[in-house]
């Protein structure tokens, strides 16, 4: 390619850019368009759209001025805000921001499961009525946590419970023997069979057809009264009714939840006034110098585009993520 080529940012504008973006300038002619409406207008002539606020419904109704559009970046690991059938269907790339939110989104599962088993939730309660609430906890090491989605984050976030003393497993689409990790890592046919053993369970799973409300009723009616639920994959892979359902009819100890179907979590949810749940703003891989991070992939993306090299992280848009995970 000798032409410098076009690269349009979605969801930040000249005045208030990405971090690092210079990186991006000295490879690109780069344009932004801080809204749906001022994409309309420019997404034209690009043939890159880094899509730095991958908000659900930004990118359809501008995609039929998109005549010259060849690859796609998302600025999340999760692409189901920027798929949409006609993108799908089209032969346009679009790669994710894989390797970036893997060890921060593990670390913070980590520091979840911890404040169930000590109580952490209680104790700070204690301190604000300035209460001598002595108790006791429960240990972590032994414990039994299944992830259910075995990709990157999955994995990030089965060694850290290993690192925890914790026997871990994990559900996937597909069976498989032999993983390194997870030892068999179950089908989704077998998805009940593996929630009943489990001490604490992870969602980590993107949003497809397949995982849309996976987690239902029967799903939490199959786990331990004593069993704790984290969320760090997407909200709509669980019914949140039936969660709500399950929390109040004892079904699960608890549930720490960072993604909801409806985002941001309406004021009048139930969620927040539970005992028994604890609420995040969808940040567990927010940490403080991500968006470098992920600027500087986009980086290193588009200097392997320009050279003619395979990107990294291209997604399978029928599966919603790359094909590895």
């Amino acid at each position: 390619m000798t032409a410098r080529p076009r690269v349009l940012v979605l969801g930040a504008s000249e005045a208030e850019p990405p971090p690092r973006i210079e990186d991006v300038h000295a490879l690109a002619d780069v344009t932004y368009a801080p809204d749906a409406e001022a994409l309309v207008a420019a997404i034209a002539d690009p043939e890159v759209l880094f899509f730095w606020r991958p908000e659900a419904g930004l990118l359809e109704p501008a995609w039929p001025n998109a005549r010259e559009l060849r690859w796609i970046q998302s600025a999340s690991a999760g692409v189901n805000s920027v798929l949409f059938p006609a993108l799908i269907e089209s032969e346009v790339v679009v790669t994710n921001a894989r390797g970036v939110f893997e060890e921060p989104i593990a670390e913070y599962v980590m520091g979840l499961v911890i404040a169930f088993a000590k109580g952490f939730p209680a104790t700070f309660d204690d301190q604000r009525r300035r209460e001598w609430g002595y108790r006791w906890t429960e240990a972590v090491s032994g414990k039994h946590l299944l992830v259910v989605g075995p990709g990157p984050i999955g994995r990030a976030i089965g060694r850290a419970a290993r690192a925890l003393g914790m026997r871990v497993s994990a559900v996937g689409r597909t069976p498989r023997d032999g993983d390194d990790l997870f030892g068999a890592v179950r089908g989704s046919e077998r998805l009940h069979e593996a929630l009943a053993e489990a001490d604490y369970v992870v969602d980590t799973m993107p949003l497809t057809d397949g995982t849309r409300h996976m987690f239902d009723s029967a799903a939490f009616a199959a786990m331990r009264p004593s069993a704790r639920f984290v969320n760090v994959g997407r909200g709509a892979t669980v019914d949140q009714t039936a969660l709500l359902e399950a929390l109040r009819e004892g079904q699960l100890a608890g549930a720490a939840l960072d993604v909801f179907e409806e985002e941001p979590l309406p004021e009048d949810s139930p969620l927040w006034e539970m005992s028994n749940v604890i609420v995040s703003p969808h940040m567990s891989g927010d940490v403080e110098g991500w968006e470098d991070e992920v600027v500087l992939l986009f980086a290193d993306n588009l200097r392997r585009w320009i050279a003619g090299e395979p990107l990294r992280n291209v997604v399978d848009k029928r599966l919603g993520h790359p094909p590895s995970e």
